[in-house]
């Protein structure tokens, strides 16, 4: 019946058409899915994020993301590669959604000091959807008594698996004052080309996405600093404004041996506010945070929105020293 199959595409479909873009409560941890220009934008050689996201686990069945990332800096002169590959998977139908982005990005220095910093960004990537139609239950299999399984649905679906292509663009700039102040702020344009992401026929292009975000570091202590951020998504119909901070406490700094940890507060506007909590250890990073609904679907929410974990490493080349020794002559 077409009324049940539109039906259908709605349902399945409704965390996408509303949220269009996956998106991520913490966004300062998943740099590089925010924004190209990113890449590259790190203390080191090479760097690695790893970010999962469980939503929903209270309304229905959890919403799960899934991303990791890899960056190398400065792999050919001042251009810096990364790629970003996400799958997630929503419903009962499973509708997955697999993406594989490699990004590169341009270290511009503004000044000779490099204190000011451009980075221009370009990023192609892959988008891969399927469902699994088997999972989905249709009125042309009740008997008149109960459901029977065994019954057929009547419903033909012209695919369950879809691929585009996906390109966009980013630039970032960055003001680093000192080792703990810096400012960056950056835009980018998501999904230029529009992909068409339907599965009965017809055409349903995927809105472009514009994404604005800014952040600072400013030391605020001997051993305090405030890191705080805002983020603003533009999607079709959608709109998505985050602003929050965290702040951080350093354990310890000094002889090679670093510690800290980190706590914030964050709204994202109509929807829910979260806290984060996360601890840095030399080159690592480990971070958690928790969203709490406000929405109008607060009634099945409960008020309990997603739980989001992140871990990031960063690898740093040992370089000797090219130390040159003289030999001098025997007289001296």
């Amino acid at each position: 019946m077409k009324a049940i199959k539109y039906i259908l595409f709605f349902l399945i479909c409704a965390h996408f058409t509303y949220g269009q873009d996956i998106h991520w409560s913490q966004f300062d941890h998943n740099p590089v899915f925010q924004n190209p220009a990113n890449v590259g934008r790190f203390q080191g050689d090479y760097r690695i994020h790893a970010n999962y996201r469980d939503q929903w686990r209270n309304v229905t069945v959890p919403f799960q993301t899934l991303s990791i990332t890899g960056e190398a800096k400065q792999l050919y002169k001042d251009f810096n590669l990364g790629a970003v590959f996400m799958n997630d998977v929503v419903g009962d139908g499973s509708f997955r959604t697999i993406e594989f982005i490699p990004s590169v990005s341009y270290t511009y220095q503004l000044t000779a000091d490099s204190t000011h910093l451009l980075r221009p960004a370009l990023q192609v990537g892959v988008n891969f959807r399927s469902l699994d139609a088997t999972a989905f239950n249709f009125d042309s299999q009740w008997n008149g008594q109960q459901f029977d399984p065994t019954l057929p649905t009547n419903e033909s679906f012209q695919t369950q698996k879809k691929t585009n292509f996906t390109w966009g663009v980013g630039a970032a700039y960055e003001y680093q004052r000192g080792k703990r102040e810096r400012f960056i702020a950056g835009i980018g344009l998501f999904n230029i080309n529009r992909p068409n992401q339907g599965f009965f026929g017809d055409k349903v292009r995927r809105d472009m996405r514009f994404n604005l975000f800014a952040q600072a570091e400013y030391k605020i202590g001997f051993d305090w600093d405030i890191l705080p951020s805002i983020q603003l998504n533009l999607q079709g119909k959608y709109r998505e404004f985050i602003m929050g901070s965290q702040v951080r406490y350093i354990l310890i700094d000094r002889m090679g041996e670093y510690r800290a940890i980190l706590g914030g507060l964050y709204m994202r506007s109509s929807d829910a506010f979260y806290l984060t909590a996360g601890m840095e250890y030399q080159n690592w990073w480990a971070g958690l945070s928790y969203d709490i609904n406000f929405s109008k679907l607060t009634p099945a929410s409960r008020a309990r929105g997603g739980l989001e974990l992140s871990i990031r490493y960063i690898f740093t080349r040992f370089n000797p020293k090219n130390i040159k020794h003289r030999v001098c002559p025997d007289y001296i």
